[in-house]
């Protein structure tokens, strides 16, 4: 899979004690909208997915993590590649934090179920929508204006190089 960018924050010790969280997300288009996952708390948006747990390959995590976070089912046969991004940055806790996000359009079946949200999620209020791209775009955009947050650093840009705003 390309590497579509690298975010290096340079804020951690080259030598202390990396911790490794590797994602995967779907990029999703209904009826010309893209479908995001919105912080009623705080003003964001995030394209569905999360982290990759053990024995899990990407797509399969990015199919278990899209339906709990939209309640929508990929078709595992429109999986195709987009491309990952590479962050690297002190973390909250760890002296190191590494993440590989790999991003995949898909389809999904027209129904919807509930959405099994973390206790974490519920706190920022997270509600799937499908909105406009640019709108998506411009939220974040908003954000990033009020305070930085490497993740929608990484959301923005690749949201920006989907609707061909952005260089890869």
């Amino acid at each position: 899979m390309k590497l579509l960018f690298e975010i290096d924050k340079k804020d951690y010790d080259p030598d202390g004690e990396v911790f490794r969280r590797p994602s995967s997300r779907g990029i999703i288009f209904r009826d010309g909208r893209i479908s995001v996952i919105y912080s009623r708390k705080h003003g964001y948006c995030k394209l569905p997915g999360g982290g990759i747990e053990a024995g899990e390959d990407n797509i399969s995590a990015m199919i278990r993590e899209v339906r709990e976070e939209t309640g929508l089912r990929v078709k595992p046969e429109t999986v195709r590649e987009f491309g990952y991004v590479h962050r690297i940055q002190k973390g909250r806790q760890e002296p190191v934090f590494i993440q590989d996000s790999y991003y995949y359009f898909c389809e999904v079946e027209d129904i919807q179920e509930d959405t099994e949200l973390s206790p974490e999620e519920i706190e920022n209020d997270f509600v799937p929508e499908f909105m406009e791209l640019d709108e998506a775009i411009r939220i974040n955009e908003e954000y990033a204006e009020r305070e930085y947050n490497a993740m929608i650093e990484r959301e923005l840009r690749v949201l920006r190089i989907i609707a061909g705003k952005g260089s890869e």
